[in-house]
């Protein structure tokens, strides 16, 4: 470990102040751009252990949990707490257009849709059991260590007032000290509960549990691993005035203000299409609302996704058809001959992109195509095989869905001249 004095350039792609010494680039944490600090480094890596020159940009975190000299360690979920909002939402949009530009697509970028505290109602907590307490909260960046949070501005009130019932009920569920997940969901009925990593769990912890969820209330469902355990009442979210129940665990949007700005765009972009497709479909974020004016197809590889998706469109009167199809979209792409006939096409997929499956939309005829990435490293990669097809980028729109992290959305949406 050696000391030094750096002044930081500019923000990685992580969220770290970046530092370009003769040495090769040093990543600074909760640094900022024009900052001078003295650092204690280790190869790469620096921890700062004075702000010589603090940036005007600087201002003071919104949660006792964060940053280096927070009580019990820097909790992992934030890592841009410290930045004003105009240069912290310019970095976030400056990641998109980067990312095109490395592409070649010098197309326009719109200013990014921002996000607010408290809009979080999707948020996965690491749990482990010790000594003296049940922990909930977040790894401390590159470390196992939980930092263990009584407060979380990020999150939806409903979910940070639920913290001790929630450890309650990781307390019940417990079988030994080894680190577990849960995937905690605010729905219209009560929080959605989803437990992965607990070894052996028992009957014992199983009627200890549910003998905590009845005294409690508000718990709409507690799974373990996809098997229910307890369902006092249906778990219930909307897409677009449509009630579906989810997956337990299962991807939902993090925040409902980027899921309608998203729906939004692409909405519009497809507004006047018959027959839509709707490829990586998840639960029916889009397909759902989508089939108010218009026949969608929904493909999705998750079959319990699909099945929120089906069971919803079913019960949902006023909609016009919707068919469901599980398939491995990274393996078996919808090909050139199935996607004739749709006039208008949304994909979504995960953050490795849908290589494949732009190969052969970039041969069809579809006038219409949005696409909605979490990775804006991929949803490059993908619109420039597009463009390469005779696509054209109307429009790329960043939505801050992640608040104080280096993640960002994005909804590109492409047209074809007929």
């Amino acid at each position: 470990m050696s000391t030094e004095t750096v002044t930081i350039a500019n923000l990685g792609a992580e969220g770290d102040g970046v530092a370009h010494t003769p040495a090769g680039a040093v990543y600074v944490p909760f640094a900022l751009p024009g900052e001078t600090v003295a650092i204690a480094r280790v190869k790469n890596q620096g921890t700062i252990m004075s702000i010589t020159t603090p940036s005007p940009d600087r201002r003071a975190p919104a949660c006792r949990h964060f940053g280096p000299d927070a009580e019990g360690g820097a909790c992992g979920g934030c890592s841009l707490q410290h930045y004003a909002d105009a240069p912290y939402q310019a970095y976030k949009r400056g990641l998109v257009v980067d990312a095109l530009k490395a592409k070649g697509l010098d197309v326009p970028v719109a200013p990014l849709i921002p996000a607010q505290p408290g809009e979080r109602r999707r948020t996965v907590f690491t749990m482990r059991r010790t000594e003296k307490e049940m922990l909930i909260g977040f790894n401390q960046a590159g470390s196992h260590h939980i930092v263990s949070i009584r407060e979380c501005p990020v999150a939806v009130p409903g979910i940070v007032a639920r913290l001790d019932d929630i450890r309650a009920i990781g307390s019940a569920l417990a079988t030994s000290a080894d680190p577990f997940r849960v995937t905690v969901l605010e729905t219209a009925t009560g929080l959605d509960l989803g437990f992965e990593g607990i070894r052996k769990l028992g009957d014992k912890e199983r009627q200890a549990m549910t003998r905590t969820v009845l005294r409690l209330k508000g718990i709409a469902r507690v799974s373990h691993e996809g098997e229910i355990l307890i369902e006092p009442v249906k778990p219930l979210i909307s897409f677009g005035g449509v009630p579906v129940s989810p997956a337990p665990a299962g991807f939902t949007q993090a925040t409902v203000a980027a899921e309608e700005a998203m729906a939004e765009l692409v909405l519009g972009h497809l507004a006047k299409a018959k027959k839509i497709a709707d490829l990586f479909a998840g639960a029916g974020t889009f397909a759902l609302r989508l089939a108010r004016k218009a026949k969608v197809h929904a493909v999705e590889g998750e079959a319990k996704a699909l099945a929120a998706l089906d069971l919803a469109a079913r019960n949902t009167q006023g909609l016009k058809p919707v068919t469901v199809e599980k398939r491995d979209l990274f393996r078996r792409p919808l090909m050139v001959s199935e996607l004739k006939g749709f006039d208008g096409l949304v994909f979504d997929p995960p953050r490795a992109g849908a290589e494949a499956q732009v190969k052969e939309l970039a041969r069809t005829a579809v006038p219409r195509i949005a696409a909605v990435s979490c990775n804006p490293l991929t949803l490059a990669r993908d619109l420039r095989v597009l463009v390469d097809g005779g696509y054209r980028i109307d429009s790329v729109t960043p939505i801050d869905q992640f608040l104080w992290s280096s993640h960002v959305e994005a909804v590109a949406l492409l047209s074809r001249e007929k």
